[in-house]
């Protein structure tokens, strides 16, 4: 019996270390399967960028996984997330791969090279750039993008942009996306 069991482990141990490694899907094909999605359910694409070492991406999962705030989201947009900047934290080979392109493409690259993380961009259904979380003001942009928005002037910013992609936004709709913004800046 001992026997039957070790060679069953044996056998389950050598097919995991010699299955193919899980390759991350390329950020066109996320973005591909968005724009169907979004095309067929006339919707806006809410697209985010964060890395697993920045505490305010994790604000920005934590309040987009609350289901008031969800259920909201769900009914405009399609959700697509994709990973960048963990070179950062050693481990380039966790970015979806060609992320870095959208976010150049989005916006969400300064002069300098930065991005500030998390950084979202609201698109069209056919992802094309309706807003980004760089928050523009007298002066033009007023720097990288706000982040996580926990302060008031960055709150309305990021507000304003989920309008811009969806219009119907009701007034008690927009009230709930703060209070969850508030909540996970409290967390």
């Amino acid at each position: 019996m001992w026997k039957v069991v070790f060679a069953a482990l044996v056998v389950l141990s050598l097919n995991a270390s010699t299955a193919a490694p899980q390759k991350n899907p390329k950020a066109d094909d996320l973005l591909k399967a968005a724009k169907l999605k979004a095309t067929d359910q006339h919707k806006s694409i809410l697209l985010t960028f964060d890395a697993s070492w920045c505490d305010a991406c994790h604000q920005l999962d934590l309040f987009l996984a609350y289901p008031d705030v969800a259920k909201i989201l769900d009914k405009y947009y399609v959700i697509v997330t994709l990973t960048y900047g963990e070179g950062a934290a050693g481990h380039p080979d966790w970015d979806t791969p060609g992320a870095d392109e959208q976010i150049e493409k989005y916006g969400g690259v300064s002069r300098t090279g930065g991005a500030a993380l998390p950084f979202v961009a609201i698109l069209d259904p056919k992802a094309r750039l309706i807003a980004n979380s760089n928050r523009i003001g007298k002066k033009g942009l007023d720097g990288p993008g706000v982040g996580f928005p926990s302060d008031p002037d960055d709150v309305k910013w990021f507000l304003s942009m989920l309008v811009k992609g969806a219009s119907n936004l009701t007034e008690d709709e927009l009230h709930t996306l703060e209070l969850g913004l508030q909540k996970a800046a409290n967390q």
